[in-house]
């Protein structure tokens, strides 16, 4: 049963102005300490391509926050809800701390799926019952 469904489009020039203003700030405060690590490979090799990795983990986060029906208010936080892949490339949301603990308590499996194209990036999550 689909407990939610959420969604979100996000200028990557909105991102990239955001980042320029604040930084590596900006980025610690959006992604969890494992997104960081790639982030930083990321940026290192194509900057552009680390803009991009920040704006889809980021647009992720909220169509998460959407779904779950909470936005970014407790126990949600930017760090504590993580965008990985699997080997074979597909996302998956990992979740830490308390909202992990919420999620499941809740019996909840989430579903995301992420794409970036030359100026937005966009999230698709859907909620179910396990």
């Amino acid at each position: 049963m689909i407990q939610g469904i959420g969604t979100d489009i996000c200028d990557i020039r909105r991102i990239q102005a955001t980042y320029e203003r604040q930084g590596e700030r900006f980025v610690r405060k959006v992604l969890s300490d494992a997104e960081f690590a790639v982030w930083q490979q990321r940026s290192a090799r194509w900057p552009q391509r680390g803009i991009r990795y920040l704006a889809t983990r980021f647009s992720a986060k909220e169509a998460f926050s959407k779904a779950v029906g909470l936005g970014m208010r407790m126990p949600m936080t930017w760090r504590s809800c993580e965008i990985a892949n699997l080997p074979s490339g597909q996302p998956v949301i990992v979740l830490h701390g308390e909202l992990k603990t919420w999620f499941e308590a809740k019996a909840w499996v989430a579903h995301v799926t992420v794409t970036d194209e030359s100026e937005y990036a966009a999230s698709f999550v859907v909620v179910e019952r396990a």
